[in-house]
Parts: structure tokens; C-alpha cells; sequence
């Protein structure tokens, strides 16, 4: 018989912004770190909370981080009510942060965005995605890398109804 090790490392804490505009349709980057071989991977912005850093805090500035998008252009309509977790692959775990964490825990932030499509701007500091599109919300959950469809299917469930 084969007993398996459980995963106890840590979750990181994350914040993740589903970023809607006027239409209902969700920002979606597409991440410049994947291998060419593979298909594209989409997703919604989100990054570590800094020590010390109130989730809110966090969720405006990876926006801004990562769309160039500023606090004056969005309303932050509502949360999710809990954290929710999930694991990265394992040998993806290992590479990230050291090893130290087996995935990351989010606090989800739903913003509506009250600019223009010219208020983005992913050509950041630390460029994260190659390219960004208003996508509907039942092709977002297709549009993702596998292991976080389960995550992004709660996300949407909570904020569905006020998309």
C-alpha cells in the first residue's frame, strides 16, 4: 500500500481583480512567460499582498501594475467572502517562490472600469501579459490554464450576477 505525502506547505496570500466594463465583459491578459509550444494562457490580473499591504491596497496596485489602469478609473463594486485557494502543479511549485508555497490563497476583488479602452496600457514597468482583450464570461473559464479553472469558476459564481 502507498500512503501519499499531503502538501502541507503554505498558501500565498494573493489578491486577484476581475476587471468589468460598461458591457459586462471581463479584461483578460494573455501571460507573456509561456513557453511558445504551449497554447496561450490567459487570466485576470492578481500578484502577492505586500507585508503589512490591507488586501484592497494590494488588488489597486497589481491593476495598476499590471494594466496601467488607475484607482480613479474603477469602482470596486465587491468581494469574494472568503479566501480561495488552489495548487499550482506540483513542479510548478517547486519553481516558484522558492518552493515555499503549494499554491496561493486569493481575496477577489470585482471592479467595474469607468475609463476607456485607452486608460490600459500593458506596456508596464514589468510587462506581464503580451496582449489584453474584453472577454465574455462564459469563454474566460475555456480561455485558462486548466489548473485554475475550478478557482475561476468560483470567482465568477460569486460576481455573475452583478456582471
Amino acid at each position: 500500500m502507498t500512503v501519499s505525502n499531503p502538501d502541507t506547505r503554505p498558501y500565498r496570500p494573493c489578491v486577484g481583480v476581475m476587471l468589468v466594463n460598461q458591457d459586462g465583459l471581463i479584461f483578460a491578459g494573455q501571460r507573456n512567460d509561456r513557453p511558445a509550444h504551449e497554447p496561450p494562457a490567459w487570466q485576470m490580473p492578481q500578484g502577492g499582498i505586500d507585508d503589512g499591504e490591507a488586501p484592497e491596497a494590494a488588488a489597486l496596485r497589481e491593476l495598476w501594475e499590471e494594466t496601467g489602469v488607475e484607482a480613479d478609473k474603477v469602482t470596486i463594486e465587491t468581494q469574494t467572502q472568503d479566501w480561495l485557494p488552489y495548487d499550482l502543479p506540483h513542479d510548478l511549485s517547486l519553481k516558484l517562490w522558492k518552493g515555499k508555497y503549494r499554491g496561493q490563497k486569493q481575496l477577489w476583488f470585482l471592479m467595474r472600469f469607468n475609463g476607456t479602452d485607452s486608460d490600459i496600457n500593458i506596456e508596464t514597468e514589468v510587462p506581464e501579459f503580451s496582449e489584453w482583450c474584453w472577454m465574455a464570461p462564459d469563454k474566460l473559464i475555456e480561455s485558462i490554464v486548466p489548473f485554475k479553472r475550478n478557482l475561476y469558476g468560483k470567482v465568477l459564481g460569486e460576481f455573475g450576477p452583478k456582471l
